[in-house]
């Protein structure tokens, strides 16, 4: 088999998502029958991806699998999302070309969830003011107290409460907060362990201090944080999104952060990687970083073993797990994947 695989090349030290170190793939495959060749750019994929049978990315440095692309590729079985998310993938033209979708689930929950707080607590505090001024020698302490504020007492609101909005709530529930999420699908059980509330999406929105993002990208999801949305947020409310960029309409984010209704932070962008001219990257407050919330040393390690179950599963021809599809046999398997229209 033909495996297509990109991986960002690294300027100095390497992990194991990088194109050096390679998910351990090329001793994975050392010896075998199988064919690796490793790409560093989404623009690289057309001239692979004809007669590749396997594609790997991860959401972090995505290969755009679009239904072009797909028609293109003849031989393609199987695309493998190197950690979670894989809304990169055409999942209605994999549907018809009966090619199977693969993630890997839990690699990077806690990362992503921890991420989360921090960024919480980061724009609430209006961290990024206080560091701005520590590194160009100002000493303004009225500017930055005057946007701070404490996490107790606030009302924060998830939207999506799959596994990391979950454990985001678990971790954020000591700091003495009112909780509250929306999600297609209600959790009862959630509700009653951790103590938190199940509210409209109007609800969420209009009464939380905090909104934390934490859905897939679907056709329901795609920039639902639209104008209208972000305008019925509460002032100087905080949102967090390290879930996907395209959930965000750009220039709506960017107008409303740069008018001080808001604050924003997170990891993600669209596309990926963002190009320099991107409206975020010259917000005026912002908790943004490059989409590295999943990217820990220990979720790599859980992202690499992942990968190569799956592999191996496929290449001895024996079922890939359950927990890792997200279509198989002309079907979505994953409910997170499912719209509602």
């Amino acid at each position: 088999m033909k495996i297509l695989a990109l991986l960002p090349k690294t300027s100095s030290v390497t992990q194991l998502l990088s194109k050096e170190e390679s998910l351990g793939l090329e001793n994975f495959l050392r010896n075998t029958e199988h064919e690796i060749t490793l790409i560093e750019s989404d623009s690289e994929v057309d001239n692979h991806i004809e007669d590749a049978d396997i594609i790997i990315s991860s959401p972090f440095l995505p290969a755009y699998v679009t239904e072009e692309r797909i028609d293109k590729a003849k031989n393609l079985k199987l695309a493998i999302t190197a950690g979670i998310g894989s809304d990169h993938v055409d999942l209605d033209a994999a549907i018809e070309k009966n090619i199977t979708v693969a993630e890997i689930p839990g690699s990077n929950n806690v990362s992503v969830a921890e991420q989360n707080v921090m960024e919480a607590l980061l724009l609430l505090r209006n961290y990024e003011e206080g560091h701005r001024q520590a590194v160009e020698g100002e000493w303004d302490l009225p500017k930055v107290g005057a946007r701070a504020h404490d996490i107790v007492g606030k009302k924060v609101g998830i939207f999506g409460l799959g596994r990391i909005g979950e454990l985001t709530a678990k971790r954020l529930k000591p700091f003495e907060v009112e909780l509250q999420y929306h999600d297609p699908y209600r959790k009862e059980d959630l509700e009653n362990e951790i103590g938190i509330d199940y509210v409209d999406f109007d609800t969420l929105i209009q009464t939380s201090d905090v909104v934390i993002v934490q859905s897939p990208l679907t056709k329901d999801t795609k920039n639902k944080f639209d104008k209208n949305v972000i305008s019925q947020m509460k002032d100087d409310a905080v949102l967090v999104n390290c879930a996907r960029g395209g959930i965000v309409e750009k220039d709506a984010l960017a107008e409303a952060v740069n008018k001080g209704e808001i604050r924003y932070g997170g990891d993600v962008w669209y596309p990926q990687p963002a190009p320099k001219d991107h409206p975020w990257r010259a917000l005026k407050q912002t908790g943004l970083t490059v989409h590295y919330s999943g990217m820990t040393v220990e979720a790599q390690e859980r992202i690499q073993k992942g990968v190569q179950e799956i592999l191996t599963s496929f290449m001895n021809n024996n079922p890939i797990n359950d927990s890792y599809l997200i279509v198989d046999n002309h079907k979505i398997t994953n409910q997170s994947y499912q719209t509602q229209s």
